[in-house]
């Protein structure tokens, strides 16, 4: 399939750009994608919970009334949580991580770049640069683009400082490497855009 190339002020170049059918133009698998963004959130959480049980309380372990003939219920140490010490089978640090099989994790990502392309919200820019990080350049690009109240995500084919830097203060607008681009990523934005470069390194990286 084809696209084609826009560049920084929104105007058609004439060029187009080639996209690999088995890259951008599968069936979507949404059993997949679940996986990888469940496996990408879980991995995220710190897994530092943690509260007092009630054998981290001082305190007697005397039983504080016999068993039967109170007319109350059964009671034993002062830590028991019943009485505020501790909380039972409360959360403890754990690690959320699970692994998934390589290629699945490929598929999800396959499927949700064509899931982008059935719904009309990926295009593809030319390779460009800026002379100095400057926010008000980022913004300027949305402007031309139309796309200044939706979330976009630009796919670079290599690092560029001062287009990072210009994005970082942006909530709306996020810049990410071709070969470090993930499943929620994709799906997390209203428009996708692809550099030129990025096309070739995104479909080396998933085919």
């Amino acid at each position: 399939m084809e696209l084609n190339i826009i560049n920084t002020k929104g105007e058609q170049t004439g060029k187009k750009a080639t996209l690999k059918d088995e890259v951008f133009a599968i069936t979507p698998n949404d059993h997949a994608i679940y996986l990888d963004v469940k496996q990408i959130q879980a991995n995220g959480r710190q897994g530092t919970h943690k509260v007092k049980e009630r054998n981290e309380f001082a305190g007697s372990t005397k039983k504080l009334k016999r068993q039967k003939g109170t007319g109350g219920a059964r009671a034993g140490s002062i830590k028991n949580p019943t009485y505020g010490n501790g909380r039972a089978h409360g959360p403890r640090p754990r690690d959320y991580g699970f692994k998934l099989n390589v290629k699945l994790k490929r598929l999800a990502r396959k499927s949700a770049l064509s899931q982008k392309v059935l719904d009309n919200q990926i295009s593809v820019i030319e390779d460009f640069t800026f002379e100095a990080a400057k926010t008000k350049q980022c913004i300027e690009l949305l402007k031309n683009l139309q796309l200044e109240n939706k979330k976009v995500l630009l796919v670079l084919g290599a690092t560029d400082k001062n287009v990072v830097l210009s994005s970082r203060n942006m909530q709306r607008f996020k810049v990410a490497q071709a070969t470090d681009l993930n499943t929620v990523d994709i799906l997390n934005c209203h428009q996708l855009i692809l550099s030129e470069k990025s096309i070739p390194l995104i479909e080396t990286v998933l085919s």
